[in-house]
């Protein structure tokens, strides 16, 4: 394991590298300065490293995939800056966000920059199959901005399905960390079996690490979470749990106490008490067990895609991956 650790550390430190080489221009100040703050503002870089752990178990090497690595985590970038426009957000890894820094149109053309930063860097890529990579990353962009508009439009809606949400997580979410995976299959020259099994590892992984996500934001204590629980109630945002507990909810006083927070967008007193009585209700009818139960199955195709590597360091490394993932430890 430390191993593992040691390598994701390894690889994370070359791409910090190559990012940091990215902006050389000054001018104009009011597009590269933005920039220069957004990537000095550190990362966990997993989705650039799953992408060369893919690449190295589809036959490659950690070199030919640098730079791709390098795009899409410009890409994550560009959708955190967007996305920190959409919700408002004050805060980013502990440091103001750009709109708040500057304003929303210095963060809009940011992003946008981003985009073509990204594809500078995933054309350097030296592959036969450059015109695959191209395409798969373009079709994450692509599905990435439709998860994007569901979830916006599912703030609005009252009448959200937990299918419609597990279609947008895979959208939004998990499409990330599929194309990830894809791309670094296909820079390492994987067979067709390999790219498709690697693609689906990452989505299932994406699912599960997304229900996770969800669950944690009630469940975990605030020192685990690094803040207060039941923030997504306080939002009214329309997660795995409060969509599964309309279907598993038995009790006419505990409907509509979670339907109030549907219809009311969220739970506005900010009481704790409050939200603990919406977390004996998930108890009480079964969600929080669902739930623990879809992290699992989830967790477990994931591994399951990995069957057809071979044994050996390349496919612990990418259980290793699975592990760190759901269980936060970057």
């Amino acid at each position: 394991m430390d191993n593992h650790s040691g390598i994701y550390s390894h690889y994370k430190k070359k791409i910090d590298e190559v990012l940091a080489q990215q902006i050389t221009q000054e001018y104009p100040v009011t597009l590269y300065e933005p920039l220069k703050y957004l990537l000095s503002g550190g990362g966990k870089r997993i989705r650039p490293v799953l992408m060369i752990f893919c690449c190295e178990a589809a036959g490659g090497k950690m070199e030919d995939a640098v730079y791709a690595s390098v795009a899409i985590e410009l890409l994550h970038n560009f959708t955190l800056v967007h996305d920190d426009i959409m919700d408002n957000a004050d805060t980013r890894r502990g440091r103001e966000t750009l709109h708040k820094k500057w304003n929303d149109n210095v963060a809009i053309l940011s992003g946008d920059h981003l985009i073509g930063m990204a594809y500078m860097n995933l054309i350097k890529t030296n592959s036969g199959r450059i015109n695959e990579i191209i395409s798969s990353f373009t079709e994450g962009i692509l599905e990435v901005c439709e998860g994007q508009s569901y979830d916006k439009e599912f703030e609005i809606r009252k009448d959200v399905t937990l299918n419609e949400y597990l279609m947008m997580i895979g959208k939004k979410t998990a499409r990330m960390l599929e194309t990830s995976a894809e791309v670094g299959a296909l820079i390492g020259n994987g067979s067709k079996d390999r790219v498709y099994n690697l693609k689906s590892y990452a989505s299932n992984l994406g699912i599960a690490f997304q229900i996770l996500d969800d669950l944690l934001d009630i469940n975990a204590s605030e020192e685990e979470l690094g803040k207060k629980i039941g923030g997504d109630l306080l939002e009214g945002k329309k997660t795995f749990l409060i969509l599964k507990a309309l279907e598993l909810v038995k009790d006419s006083n505990d409907l509509k106490k979670i339907k109030s927070v549907i219809d009311n967008n969220g739970l506005k007193s900010g009481d704790e008490n409050e939200i603990l009585e919406i977390k004996n209700i998930y108890e009480r009818s079964g969600v929080i067990e669902f739930a623990k139960n879809e992290i699992e199955k989830y967790t477990s195709r994931a591994d399951k895609n990995l069957n057809s590597i071979p044994d050996g360091d390349l496919k612990e490394r990418l259980k290793w991956f699975s592990s760190m993932l759901m269980s936060r430890k970057f």
